[in-house]
């Protein structure tokens, strides 16, 4: 990489850790382009050298989170010795994945955030990770034989309404975030209700 793609690169960098930051002090609604601009040492105008918005700036850490999170959900299907584990450890890493991505200002989730495009590469490299879990226990016998594509949706959908729940706890719990999540998927809501 030369030095002109290596500036690039650090600026990219610089706007988006920056974003991290206001996002957790300020919340998604009341940051501005501005405030963002701000926690950089970069002039305004190489901000949109970069990003549109403020929506382009948190899509692009959305993606970077799925870009690194993607590892860490394999790992857990690789790991798993049936659906039943795979489910929870990969629910589990996900709600400590979003809780650590949450602590950088120990700021409470904003509720009023975007959801979350995934139709970019990230998010559907995440998808079809989780797609390919369940069809690899299906396969093995480890699953009932059912849609594969609607699971893995409907897994993606509850683990971001769990994990938002679960950041506005005090204290938050990933593991029995996970244990719900993964008992609701399995045995509906006898499997989700709690066991002390």
């Amino acid at each position: 990489m030369g030095k002109r793609e290596r500036a690039k690169a650090a600026n990219r960098e610089a706007i988006l850790k920056a974003a991290r930051r206001v996002f957790a002090q300020l919340g998604y609604e009341a940051a501005t382009v501005r405030d963002i601009i701000r926690g950089t040492a970069l002039a305004s105008g190489t901000f949109y050298n970069y990003f549109r918005s403020k929506e382009e700036v948190f899509e692009a850490l959305a993606d970077d989170g799925a870009r690194r999170f993607r590892p860490i959900l394999r790992a857990a299907r690789e790991r798993a010795k049936d659906f039943e584990q795979y489910l929870e450890s990969a629910l589990l890493a996900y709600f400590r994945f979003v809780l650590e991505e949450n602590r950088h200002e120990g700021r409470p989730v904003d509720e009023r955030q975007p959801h979350l495009r995934t139709d970019t590469p990230e998010m559907t490299a995440i998808y079809e990770e989780v797609r390919l879990g369940i069809e690899d226990a299906i396969e093995r016998g480890l699953a009932p034989r059912l849609d594969s594509d609607y699971l893995a949706h409907a897994c993606i959908g509850l683990a971001q309404e769990v994990g938002a729940a679960m950041l506005r706890r005090s204290p938050p719990d990933p593991v029995s975030a996970a244990r719900f999540a993964a008992g609701l998927v399995l045995k509906g809501l006898p499997g989700a209700s709690r066991k002390e």
